[in-house]
Formats: structure tokens, C-alpha cells, sequence
């Protein structure tokens, strides 16, 4: 099979999620083409980013961030005319968009050639503004986009079950819609390798964006719940810059005022091969985000066997098995969220039994062999509907 993986405005070399898909996909015999947008005048046209997978650079170089939602979309005909060429001349089997503005182009460009494409938001708009999860307003144009993008599509990837409820209720038919997570690399991500130093307390361990700032306060009121145990901050800009930081600052203070500023190591930016021994290292990963679409850092801890205590949002309630492989605690609840630590703590015998639960649903059900499997029926289905309709 020919696929094109349409993804605007990432960068092939850089990210992880599309790197691991497109050579999962690769792997199994199919002709992978990733289209981007160049980041700068210097970027060849073509390059290999794996075995098996081409990448395409198509339209106008900006290394500038667009300064909104208008700017997208100004800059969509730019890539979807050349895309459309492309495909005029060399069509692909099925189009994977990924993002709302990949699926406009993808959509502009497949029109008249009658390619069926398959559409990924990784993240919805009407969430992340119920969430306020990012630091800038939701627009009104992704707003109404995203659900016109689903239903002309031929079929919808949700990565959850949560973002499978907002399509149904954004009007995607559930009959196009299929749930396929997000993958780990279950040979990094893995019980055995290196480990962290430790000092001998009882580690929790979280990884989140310091701007967070109302759940990672929740997470040290909770602390100072937590006797003996240590916290390890893993987010935000490289250590050595954390002090010029503001939301670092302000949790500062809320550690400090709450005295357990010495049982909390604010750990900064952290690489992406220290990671798995970071995680390694944890009694417990503690997620408090209020948002989270996908569950990754939570499936790449269970990966290493380490057991989970998360927030009941987005992805995490699929990838936790409550009382099997962690435990799910309802977001901004402090008391609670420190009596479930401290039960764990107290009982090794059942933190064993949870971390080999959690390496084994982690191998089972994310690794990226199985999610391109998964991925592929979805694009199986698209081609024999396209097929039917022709």
C-alpha cells in the first residue's frame, strides 16, 4: 500500500510519535511518503527519514511559528496546491492526515482524485477549550473546522475514548470513527536498563509542562500529605535555567510555604534517553495534568514497570487499569490523591504486583507493532469505502 502521512507543520526528524509511525508502518511491506512544510530554505526537497519512509517537503519555508489560527489557514492552499500535483502525478492508496490543518490540505488536495483520507486531531479544539489547556484562546475558526474535517473524511483515528465522545457529540458518525492510541517504543521504554540514582526515600515521579501550575500545586499539597516520600519534577527549560523561570518561581513558593521544599527536586528539562531511567527510578508516576489527550508519559512509565497514580482524564483512563495497573484519581483532589500514594507505599507487595501489570498492558496494547496494525485496518476500511463509492 501507498500511504501518505500529511503533517503541515511538524518536523519529520523531530517528531517522535510520526517518526515511529511511519517505520511501524514501513515495517510491514508499505510505502510510507511524509509531507511537510519546510522549516528553512536550507531543507532539501526529499529526504529518507527511515528505511522505507520518504519525506516530501512541499510549499513556502517559514521557520517562524504562525502567530494564530488565520495565519494556518492562510498558509493551506500553499501546501494543498502542490500536494494535489503530487498526488496528480504519484497517487497514494489512502491519505493519513494529521492535525485539523493537515486535514484541510489533504482534503483540497484529494478532492477531484478521489483518494481516501483518514484524519488524526491528536487533540480537539472544543477540549483543549474546556480545558483551557493552553495558554492561548481556542479560535472560532478550528472550532468549526474540525467537525466539517471529520465528517468529509473518510474515516476519523481518536486516541482515546474521551476524544471519540467529542466527535460523536461534534456530529462524526461513530461508524467512522475507531479508537487507536498512541504507541511506545517498548524496547527503550522497558523494566530492564539503567536506573536513576536514588537516595533512598520512597520516589514519586512527575513529568509535566511547569506552566501547569494549578495541578502541580495540587501535587505538593498532596505531597505534604505523603511523609518521607520525595518528589522529582521532571519539565520545563534546561536545570540550569530554572531560577529566570516564573512558573518555576511560583511553585517554589508553593513548596516552600507548604515546608516540603526539601523532599522536592525541580529536575528541569529532561533528554529524551534519560527519561526511561528516570521513570525506572519511581515508586510511583503521579500525572495530576487536567488535560491529557494522549496518556504517553503514563504508558511509557507502565512500560518500565512502573506503576501509575492519574489523573481520570483524557487517554489515561484507557492506558490505567484502576486497581490493576495504578490507580485513577479525580483531578484537584489534594486529600485524596495523597491517601491513594501513601496506600501504595505502604504495601511494596501490591506495588510489585502493579508493575508487572502495567509493563505487561503497556507491551500488550501500545506497543507501535500493534498501533500500526490497528492503523492499517483503518486505512483498509477507507479504501473499501472509497471502493464502493466510486
Amino acid at each position: 500500500m501507498k500511504i501518505a502521512l500529511v503533517a503541515q507543520h511538524a518536523t519529520p526528524g523531530e517528531d517522535a510519535r510520526l517518526r515511529e509511525l511511519s517505520r511501524s508502518l514501513a515495517n510491514k511491506g508499505h510505502r510510507v511518503t511524509v509531507y511537510a512544510r519546510p522549516g528553512s530554505a536550507t531543507v532539501p526537497d526529499k529526504a529518507e527519514l527511515e528505511p522505507g519512509v520518504r519525506v516530501e517537503y512541499i510549499g513556502p519555508a517559514d521557520s517562524r511559528p504562525a502567530a494564530g489560527e488565520s495565519e494556518l489557514l492562510a498558509q493551506v492552499p500553499a501546501f494543498s496546491r502542490p500536494l494535489h500535483d503530487r498526488w496528480r502525478a504519484e497517487r497514494p492508496d489512502v491519505v493519513h492526515a494529521l492535525r485539523w490543518t493537515s486535514g484541510l490540505a489533504a482534503l483540497a488536495a484529494a478532492r477531484d482524485l478521489r483518494i481516501p483520507v483518514v484524519q488524526q486531531f491528536d487533540s480537539l479544539g472544543v477540549a483543549e477549550r474546556r480545558h483551557r489547556a493552553l495558554p492561548y484562546q481556542v479560535g472560532t475558526e478550528r472550532i468549526r473546522l474540525e467537525p466539517a474535517i471529520g465528517r468529509s473524511v473518510s474515516a476519523v483515528v481518536a486516541g482515546s475514548s474521551d476524544e471519540e465522545s467529542d466527535l460523536t457529540r461534534l456530529g462524526v458518525p461513530r461508524r467512522s470513527i475507531k479508537v487507536v492510541p498512541c504507541g511506545v517504543d517498548t524496547d527503550e521504554f522497558t523494566p530492564e536498563g539503567p536506573v536513576a540514582n536514588r537516595n533512598g526515600r520512597p520516589r514519586l515521579v512527575t513529568v509535566a509542562d511547569l506552566e501547569e501550575h494549578d495541578a502541580l500545586a495540587t501535587l505538593l499539597h498532596a505531597l505534604s500529605k505523603v511523609p518521607g516520600a520525595e518528589l522529582v519534577v521532571a519539565g520545563g527549560p534546561p536545570r540550569a535555567e530554572l531560577r529566570g523561570h516564573i512558573a518555576y518561581r511560583r511553585l517554589a513558593k508553593v513548596a516552600e510555604s507548604l515546608d516540603v521544599s526539601g523532599r522536592v527536586l525541580f529536575a528541569g528539562q529532561v533528554g529524551h534517553g534519560a527519561l526511561p531511567p528516570l521513570l525506572r527510578s519511581a515508586d510511583l508516576l503521579v500525572s495530576v495534568c487536567e488535560y491529557e489527550p494522549s496518556g504517553m508519559v503514563t504508558v511509557q512509565a507502565m512500560a518500565c514497570g512502573t506503576p501509575v497514580v492519574a489523573s481520570a482524564v483524557g487517554g489515561q483512563v484507557d492506558a490505567v487499569v484502576d486497581g490493576t495497573t495504578g490507580i485513577l484519581v479525580p483531578p484537584g483532589r489534594p486529600a485524596l490523591l495523597a491517601q491513594r500514594i501513601r496506600q501504595l507505599l505502604a504495601h511494596p507487595m501490591l506495588l510489585e504486583a502493579f508493575s508487572v501489570a502495567a509493563a505487561d498492558r503497556a507491551r500488550s496494547r501500545y506497543s507501535w507493532d500493534r498501533i500500526a496494525h490497528e492503523t492499517l485496518a483503518v486505512y483498509d476500511r477507507a479504501v473499501d469505502i472509497a471502493a464502493m463509492a466510486a
